[in-house]
């Protein structure tokens, strides 16, 4: 009788020696990985790509000492001729027809080792000779009410395309009409009041040169291969005490302007 039982025994020992393994091999399992949220999804290679090439070059054009001159084209205006001195010691120098005054006035916009300026030019409806007013600190950033804006792919711009950390998506893009060199689309992936930099398309030469810009305030394109630069920039004409010239245009006469106006002088002579 006790011989009948013994396969049975024999078979239950190794069943309950192998039963904790295998509990304890399933329990060893490490639980699976949540799925990663959409907005951990990888970036395409291409726009990674693109932002490091874009990186590069505008790290290069901070280091590209020119005087090059731009073909300004903008909505409503007159094409413009915008002339880039970027000196070897870091002063920079942008001069900009309409300018000021809601495109009645010329000016020159710099920065110096002794801060930054703005510099009214002769113009038609500006005869007076050049003069400067001291804005500020050399790296202060310009109050809307005096920013041309076109000076900033020059200037602090660069910084923000060369910033890794900026919130900028980036992906190659074709040139605008007339422009050469290596083009790049940006755009801003963070909703901000003041963002870091225009929207648009951005274009280099591999040496850093910039070649053009389409921005918010329309589309900047070399116009002629840039000269050597100079050792620095020298301001327009003297600084004076005064005000800046604001983007405003100047309000007009109404006497002069107004077609239902009546000229006192005219009503007189009738009426006598």
């Amino acid at each position: 009788m006790h011989a009948a039982h013994r396969p049975a025994r024999r078979l239950a020992a190794p069943l309950a020696l192998a039963l904790p393994v295998l509990l304890a091999g399933c329990s060893a399992d490490p639980p699976a990985d949540p799925p990663p949220p959409p907005s951990a999804a990888p970036r395409p290679v291409g726009m990674d790509a693109a932002r490091d090439e874009l990186a590069a070059l505008a790290a290069a054009a901070q280091d590209r000492h020119l005087v090059a001159r731009y073909n300004l084209l903008a909505d409503g205006v007159a094409d413009r001729s915008i002339l880039v001195t970027s000196a070897n010691d870091g002063s920079w120098r942008v001069d900009v027809p309409g300018g000021a005054h809601g495109g009645a006035a010329d000016i020159s916009l710099a920065a110096t080792a002794d801060g930054l300026f703005q510099c009214a030019l002769p113009s038609a409806a500006r005869p007076e000779p050049p003069s400067c007013v001291r804005l500020g600190e050399r790296d202060d950033t310009l109050p809307r009410r005096l920013d041309p804006r076109v000076q900033h792919p020059f200037t602090d711009w660069l910084d923000v395309l060369t910033d890794r950390r900026a919130p900028l998506s980036v992906s190659p893009a074709m040139a605008p009409p007339g422009a050469t060199g290596s083009c790049y689309s940006v755009e801003t992936t963070a909703a901000s009041i003041n963002p870091p930099l225009d929207v648009g398309i951005y274009c280099f030469d591999a040496d850093g040169t910039p070649t053009a810009v389409r921005a918010a305030f329309g589309t900047l394109t070399l116009a002629a291969p840039p000269e050597p630069a100079p050792a620095t920039v020298q301001l327009a004409g003297p600084v004076v005490e005064g005000e800046p010239l604001g983007m405003e245009a100047l309000p007009t006469d109404p006497a002069s302007t107004d077609p239902g106006g009546v000229d006192p002088v005219a009503t007189d002579a009738g009426t006598r």
